[in-house]
């Protein structure tokens, strides 16, 4: 129990341990919900619970290497020069990622889904949307505690996972929704998946453009 307590105590004081110790854990939760939209996309034939699945791999890909190399690097002299390499080859691909969302949006706006699903998956989506975007929200409110400019776009990336499971929300809800409906929603589905991209694609924008300005700046620009 005195280790525990001890670990919490440091956890407490020291802010960057804690944004791995908490990144770890979402990770983990991220990668099951991406193996969970796997299935949903072997069992219903759906090329769009495919699409998402491989993507939030990648993602899940993506942030475990941004927090693994900050945590092997940490301990060597030019580490803040590595740092800006590293964001900016993160945002680059950050940015590609997102960019291949378009594919899953279109997907989504024209009502390609295979079948109508249950409330189940809804309720699970749901869940998740609600604690990434809680969590997402705290996080970035917290992101001007740390000088890591690593764990600044970590906390990018994660608002961005948030945006992204309202996207797999809305469109699950459709699914569940009688066809009948699917003609009125169109618009609505259109304008909010378009909005929610736009966001994510100048959150990515905004994250590479730093990238640069790290990656040129001799002292590292904040």
């Amino acid at each position: 129990m005195k280790k525990i307590k001890k670990y919490l105590d440091t956890l407490n004081n020291d802010y960057d341990k804690k944004t791995k110790t908490v990144a770890f854990v979402s990770l983990a939760v991220t990668f099951l919900f991406a193996l969970v939209n796997g299935f949903w996309g072997i069992y219903h034939a759906s090329l769009w619970y495919g699409t998402m699945c491989i993507y939030y791999l990648i993602f899940v890909i993506l942030l475990g290497f941004i927090i693994v190399a900050d945590i092997k690097i940490s301990r060597q002299d030019d580490r803040e020069q590595i740092r800006k390499k590293i964001y900016f080859v993160a945002s680059l691909v950050l940015l590609i990622l997102n960019i291949s969302l378009i594919v899953p949006v279109s997907l989504m706006v024209k009502m390609q889904r295979p079948v109508e699903m249950s409330l189940i998956p809804a309720i699970a989506v749901a869940a998740y949307t609600t604690y990434r975007i809680t969590m997402a929200a705290i996080n970035l409110k917290k992101r001007k505690k740390t000088t890591n400019i690593l764990f600044k776009l970590y906390r990018a990336v994660d608002f961005i996972d948030a945006l992204v499971s309202v996207l797999i929300l809305q469109n699950t809800l459709v699914m569940v929704v009688s066809k009948s409906q699917e003609p009125q929603m169109l618009p609505l589905m259109a304008g909010t998946s378009a909005a929610i991209w736009i966001g994510i694609l100048l959150i990515s924008v905004i994250a590479i453009i730093r990238g640069i300005r790290y990656f040129k700046g001799p002292r590292g620009q904040r």
